[in-house]
């Protein structure tokens, strides 16, 4: 099993990051949608987990629909579903509506997880065919070069009774967290493990999967990105038209 299946399915996952700014969360929506124009559009949120991003932007008015590999996060997420708001179990290396959607957003650093390089670009792939023609494809990632530079290499804390160690090592390729769980008396090992890829490395695969890059932002008020200083690196690219 991959280690996002394991971990993004587990009950301490949802412990470990519970404390989540959701104020932040709609303060950065609400930037992006004005920056942006897709009026009453359709929205796909790849990797929605519980569906904060997703509830949030079906609020605003949008027809939303989140897709997550973890069946347990799409339970709870459906708990809050509507005509206009619809959850799904599916794996983001797959399309999941050819040409349907005006926009897609992948946020929070939810991707960069594979083992295989080449599903990096099969899941680019996918979220443009998702597409319809002149969308928009809105990616929320690290900036791996301040987070290397800044990594807190252990640290340890306890959240409603389980004790959580820590541990962040940068292999050349991959940021890896390593995560210790006592709970109990019970002692469980699991990790995140997520490739460093740059603004160089999106472009290239954006490029191959018909999509433009139009905007980069460096933190959650749509600043100018800075490869040293910036907290994320927020892409914004665009589907080609294609014209005969």
């Amino acid at each position: 099993m991959n280690w996002f299946e394991n971990w993004f399915n587990s009950k301490y996952y949802h412990i470990l990051y519970k404390n989540r700014d959701h104020k932040e969360a709609v303060f950065f929506l609400d930037n992006i949608i004005k920056n942006i124009n897709i009026n009453d559009g359709k929205i796909l949120d790849v990797a929605c987990g519980k569906g904060r991003h997703a509830k949030y932007l079906n609020h605003l008015g949008f027809n939303v629909t989140g897709i997550d590999l973890s069946k347990n996060s799409i339970e709870f997420a459906n708990r809050d579903s509507n005509e206009n708001l619809k959850y799904f179990v599916h794996d983001m290396r797959s399309v999941f509506r050819k040409n349907h959607f005006d926009l897609v957003t992948n946020l929070f650093t939810s991707f960069g997880y594979f083992e295989n390089q080449e599903d990096e670009q099969t899941t680019i792939n996918a979220m443009s065919n998702n597409l319809k023609e002149g969308g928009l494809l809105l990616i929320d990632f690290m900036n791996v070069k301040k987070v290397i530079s800044s990594l807190v290499k252990s640290e340890s804390k306890e959240i409603d009774g389980v004790r959580f160690f820590l541990e962040r090592i940068y292999d050349e390729n991959h940021i890896i967290k390593k995560i210790k769980i006592e709970d109990k008396g019970k002692i469980f090992n699991f990790k995140e493990k997520v490739r460093a890829l740059t603004l160089y490395d999106f472009n290239l695969i954006m490029e191959k999967a018909n999509l433009k890059v139009i905007n980069i932002f460096g933190n959650y008020s749509l600043d100018e990105f800075n490869a040293v200083e910036s907290d994320r690196l927020i892409l914004l690219a665009q589907k080609k038209i294609i014209s005969f």
